[in-house]
């Protein structure tokens, strides 16, 4: 199973949606009345604000267990010290270079499953343990042996990891500093932020394969940089390095490569060290705000932000904000 080190835990109106807090004022929850037939703008809403329950795959955590005797795929490391708040997920398969297999997912999922209820996570970031390989995508040797069925089964799992990566709650970044092929480039996208080294190689190269991006990246791609460029791209299957893919806007930053080959994870970590200070529930809410507006027009996307901003107003964090800028000094947010 996914192995814990370093300390972490792994029209007519109805009532309208709400975002609450937990009676203990650390979890933010998301409810809204059930959507019925009704004008669509007014029920839309509800169910834009609805995040994603956690994706389960029945067997998924006994896949993953039995594996028991061997070294994990999936690692996962909560930072202490000045980087308390940081977890890491380190992608550890390195004679398959990180390819998405079926033990690689079940563990992703178990471990994804359990970091969402930790409260302590403040930013969640993705990295690779294989030098030279973010992750290479789909297992094709293993899927080789599947049947069309369960083909079917298996890249339905993979969305829905991918699915599981982008609902969740704290910001994720993707640190990639060798190949993000197919796969593993949908595992970026599904990220909020990605950094790559000069010498990462990415690519939806589905296409060359006589297949087509399956786990999200014909949507998450022109959503993040337009339709002509992404079906350029997916068309071609064509490979990108950091710089350019930095250029198309794809990461968001690109760095040159070090000799111990991890330049791309210490310029995420520092981008992780910026988030953490900051007042996490608004964080949180800022990006369920952005990722919920984003899917709607933008009179509804400002109804989905008022709705956001109004859940933070009583929180103790943003009078601690006002506290400290009125008394110069610096604010300690503790996410209540």
């Amino acid at each position: 199973m996914a192995q814990m080190v370093g300390g972490g835990a792994l029209g007519e109106a109805s009532p309208a949606p709400e975002l609450r807090f937990s009676s203990s004022a650390e979890e933010v929850r998301f409810s809204a009345p059930p959507c019925r037939p009704a004008p669509p703008m007014l029920r839309l809403l509800p169910c834009a604000l609805r995040l994603p329950c956690p994706w389960r795959v029945s067997g998924a955590r006994n896949c993953a267990s039995h594996a028991t005797t061997r070294t994990p795929e999936i690692q996962v490391q909560a930072l202490t010290g000045p980087n308390q708040g940081i977890t890491e997920i380190l992608m550890n398969r390195p004679h398959a270079r990180n390819a998405l297999g079926n033990v690689f997912v079940s563990e992703l999922l178990e471990a994804l499953a359990q970091l969402r209820e930790d409260q302590q996570v403040r930013v969640l970031l993705f990295r690779s343990a294989v030098k030279g390989v973010f992750c290479a995508g789909a297992d094709l040797k293993e899927r080789e042996r599947m049947s069309d069925v369960e083909v079917g089964t298996f890249v339905q799992r993979l969305r829905g990891l991918m699915s599981e990566i982008a609902a969740f709650p704290a910001p994720t970044i993707a640190a990639m500093d060798g190949f993000a092929l197919g796969g593993g480039l949908e595992l970026a996208l599904a990220c909020d932020l990605r950094i790559a080294a000069s010498s990462a190689v990415m690519g939806l190269i589905e296409t060359t394969r006589g297949l087509l991006p399956g786990a999200g990246g014909t949507q998450r791609l022109p959503r993040c940089l337009g339709v002509a460029l992404a079906k350029e791209l997916i068309f071609t299957g064509r490979r990108l390095n950091g710089a350019q893919a930095h250029d198309l806007g794809l990461v968001n930053h690109a760095v040159d490569q070090n000799e111990e080959g991890n330049a791309a994870y210490h310029r995420a970590l520092a981008l992780a060290q910026e988030i953490l200070p900051q007042a996490p529930i608004a964080v949180r809410l800022g990006k369920v705000a952005i990722d919920r507006g984003m899917e709607v027009d933008i009179a509804s996307g400002m109804a989905i932000e008022q709705m956001c901003y109004a859940q933070n107003i009583p929180t103790q964090d943003r009078l601690e904000g006002m506290a400290a800028f009125r008394e110069k000094r610096a604010p300690k947010f503790v996410g209540k």
